[in-house]
């Protein structure tokens, strides 16, 4: 699986490039439409040559990005993937409850993380050491919340609510909790 922070780079790169393109006719065809006299009309022609190439350019992002995405190929063989190890994480009163003091994962494992509330929508992050967030997901009482995620990089976790759950919601931080080992 590729680096998400790879992907989050490369993504910024192509859609602030694709921001620009379209800013920029947005203001070429309004300083064309608001000039006066000779030359102040855009031909229909013109404007919907580039309205298809930004629709193609915006298609075609996203279809070459599509298989960039770390977590695609899990979420979509979600049904037949067994992971490596199983995590069931238990929250309830704002606090995370783990079935042991750290989980220590091996680096290229697909882990499954179970997480169930008892009381509130509660949000489930994983940072990282620079507090970039590797994933997350809505932990909603009554529910079945699972992610799988495969780790190919060994590092140290600290696990948040990434969901606002009230005042004591910003509290749930648990550092370094999580660390992926090599082999």
């Amino acid at each position: 699986m590729i680096n998400s922070e790879v992907v989050l780079q490369g993504q910024t790169i192509a859609y602030t490039s694709y921001a620009i393109v379209i800013i920029l006719l947005m203001g070429w065809f309004g300083f064309r439409i608001s000039r006066e006299g000779k030359g102040n009309k855009v031909s229909h022609a013109l404007f919907y040559s580039f309205v298809g190439f930004l629709t193609i350019l915006g298609v075609s992002l996203h279809i070459i990005t599509y298989n960039t995405i770390p977590w695609t190929k899990l979420d979509i063989n979600y049904s037949e993937l067994v992971p490596d190890k199983t995590f069931e994480i238990s929250v309830a009163n704002h606090e995370f409850i783990l079935p042991m003091d750290k989980l220590v994962i091996n680096e290229g494992d697909k882990t499954l993380f179970s997480v169930t509330s008892e009381d509130l929508t509660y949000g489930f992050g994983l940072f990282r050491a620079d507090h970039s967030m590797l994933f997350q997901m809505q932990v909603v009482p009554g529910h079945e919340n699972n992610i799988i995620w495969q780790f190919n990089q060994t590092g140290v976790y600290t696990i948040r609510s990434t969901e606002y759950s009230g005042p004591k919601g910003t509290h749930m931080i648990l550092e370094d909790v999580v660390e992926v080992i090599s082999n």
